[in-house]
């Protein structure tokens, strides 16, 4: 959520809610985000979200227009909020409505050339309208803008995501130790798919975006250029996966993430989480990546430890807000 707060409403503004847009709407959309991203310093709309804007290999090194190209289609549950002053596109927001317990997911970017004129709150009014006031909204980076937004709508703190980040350079942690019995091999697109989805849906059963991934979501990272099944680790008892460890490259910032790390329920505490770890971090260092990163919930105080002892330290904070339930 980045954005503006209480300014007068611009009589020329126009708000069109769509469930699929045009490439040409997607081409608008893209440019409006990387504007945004260039000013703020962080992307608005996260992975998913310009996943489900694009469907197509939107990612670090795509161009926008590959991308509109490709069209991501309808998306069930997927609304699109296009805000226009005079023809132009200045704000998008993006209504996420496909979890069945949660309430509806949004994020919500204005042009940094275009705020501090009231668009941010009406995009914002308009997200609260779709969802019936049944609202959740990221802000990424916590800016102070997007906290007074956040009041102005009504909405109050519900999450506090940090991204952690670690030096790789002069890498000293020991060789991985792995619980008895347990081999590790990289992921084999099209054969480990069902059986990691699987995994992945136990792992984060709490965690209503990461847990609810589909085939679908991972074609989709798997058509990444950033996509290497050589970063991506899976752990097995026998012939039963019991965890992995997917990492990824951001060529252009010089970083390599932990992206999603996860053990099946019923194989915790043994140390696969922190061999995992340590196998994921060694093969990002080895290609000479200087920095680590990831993100973790705030309240995940064992996770968080552990990471901590790994030699992360927090770099910044997304929040997200909810409307009182």
């Amino acid at each position: 959520m980045t954005s503006d707060d209480t300014a007068p409403a611009v009589p020329t503004r126009t708000l069109d809610t769509l469930s699929e847009l045009t490439p040409a709407q997607t081409e608008a959309v893209l440019a409006l985000l990387e504007e945004s991203a260039r000013t703020d310093g962080q992307q608005a709309v996260s992975e998913q979200g310009r996943l489900q804007l694009t469907g197509g290999p939107q990612s670090e090194g795509a161009s926008r227009s590959d991308s509109a190209k490709g069209g991501g289609g309808r998306r069930e549950g997927v609304r699109h909020l296009l805000l226009t002053v005079q023809g132009q596109l200045v704000g998008y927001a993006q209504l996420e409505d496909t979890d069945p317990v949660e309430a509806p997911a949004a994020e919500l970017v204005v042009h940094p050339s275009h705020r501090g004129r009231g668009h941010g709150r009406a995009l914002g009014s308009a997200l609260l309208a779709e969802s019936g006031k049944r609202l959740r909204v990221w802000a990424h980076g916590g800016h102070s803008a997007a906290r007074h937004l956040a009041q102005v709508l009504g909405l109050t703190l519900f999450r506090e995501l940090r991204q952690l980040r670690r030096p790789l350079t002069d890498f000293d942690l020991p060789e991985p130790t792995l619980p008895a019995g347990v081999t590790v091999r990289t992921f084999v697109p099209g054969e480990d798919d069902a059986a990691w989805l699987a995994v992945n849906a136990e792992a984060f059963a709490h965690h209503p975006e990461q847990g609810s991934l589909t085939q679908r979501d991972l074609d989709d990272r798997k058509a990444q250029p950033w996509f290497d099944p050589s970063g991506f680790f899976l752990a097995f008892r026998g012939d039963e996966l019991i965890g992995f460890h997917w990492t990824k490259v951001h060529a252009e910032e010089g970083l390599g993430e932990v992206y999603v790390l996860g053990v099946r329920p019923g194989a915790q505490g043994g140390g696969l989480g922190k061999a995992l770890t340590t196998i994921g971090l060694r093969h990002l260092a080895a290609q000479a990546l200087p920095t680590a990163m990831l993100y973790v919930d705030a309240d995940n105080t064992a996770a968080v430890t552990v990471y901590e002892r790994l030699g992360f330290v927090t770099y910044e904070t997304d929040l997200m807000y909810r409307t009182e339930s």
